[in-house]
């Protein structure tokens, strides 16, 4: 058996003590920061590796099988010992060490993590870093992630986590764009520009405002659409129309006067936006890899700059 299959085992004798001990997949779930479904992929998956069933599934409850027990009580001890190892390794290892694989989304990734981690990476010569630069949702358990940032108002239930900054939208422009074609005053006079949106999904074309009490929507059009925030960066740097981007991804255009926030009285109001979360599944004991990986990512975040919103 490989190194591979031997985690992915360990991990799914840990999953059962959990499931025994709670007694609901359901509960398992919340604990581990995903989903029942995925709790009873690995219980199955064990079942297949042990040949042998564990639990009894009925509509109302879970209960152990003879065999289960017997399983339970030596998984018990493995997750027991294991336990024991990492609180011993904490006393002799005071220089954190070991590799973290790190999820993040692909902006916040290129633009706000990665500039950061070589200076990480020579405080602490003994973490090596995998960065997953991805937009898809990850399962910390499935996918044997560390830590993930999430872009969300509220982190799932199960999962630990510290608020790194707020996400916030701009739309802008560059001063030739605006002066050959005028610059809106309102946002209904979007419909007269060419607009570069995110375009994956057909609402990414409704942007949306709000002004003290008042909120609205406009459809906007154009002729170019990326679903890549450096490629919309870029389009809007060649003048080609007025570009939604993150407020982190425009700021140094902005600071430089290359680009303009267009209807900066408005705020602007995205499905993308939300608090930046470095999210890690709840545990007692943190390794201590990944706690100066999440003091250093939040210390270094809370000096970004931030929107300053319209009132």
């Amino acid at each position: 058996m490989s190194t591979n299959q031997n985690l992915n085992l360990l991990n799914e004798m840990v999953t059962f003590v959990t499931v025994v001990e709670t007694g609901s997949f359901s509960e398992t779930a919340r604990q581990f920061g995903t989903t029942p479904s995925a709790i009873s992929r690995a219980i199955s998956r064990l079942e297949k590796a042990l040949g042998t069933r564990l639990l009894q599934r009925t509509t109302r409850k879970l209960r152990i099988s003879e065999s289960g027990q017997a399983v339970y009580e030596r998984c018990l001890d493995m997750v027991n010992a294991a336990q024991a190892v990492m609180e011993s390794s904490e006393k002799f290892h005071s220089e954190p060490q070991g590799q973290i694989r790190m999820s993040v989304p692909k902006a916040v990734g290129h633009y706000l993590i990665h500039p950061y981690l070589p200076e990480f990476l020579r405080l602490y010569p003994k973490i090596d870093i995998q960065l997953l630069l991805e937009d898809r949702y990850v399962d910390l358990i499935e996918d044997q992630v560390d830590l993930a940032i999430r872009i969300t108002e509220k982190p799932h239930d199960g999962l630990m986590g510290r608020k790194l900054l707020e996400i916030d939208h701009v739309i802008c422009a560059t001063p030739e764009y605006l002066s050959r074609f005028g610059t809106p005053q309102h946002p209904h006079d979007l419909k007269e520009h060419q607009c570069i949106y995110l375009g994956e999904q057909a609402i990414d074309s409704k942007w949306k405002f709000q002004q003290g009490n008042k909120n609205l929507s406009v459809h906007v059009k154009g002729r170019y659409a990326a679903n890549h925030t450096g490629v919309r960066l870029d389009a809007a740097l060649q003048h080609l129309g007025i570009a939604s981007l993150p407020f982190f991804v425009a700021n140094k255009a902005m600071k430089n006067k290359q680009l303009i926030q267009v209807l900066s009285n408005w705020y602007f109001k995205t499905y993308y936006s939300g608090g930046a979360w470095l999210l890690y599944p709840a545990t007692k004991h943190l390794p201590p890899k990944l706690k100066v990986l999440i003091e250093f990512l939040a210390q270094k975040l809370a000096q970004e700059p931030t929107l300053l919103r319209p009132d």
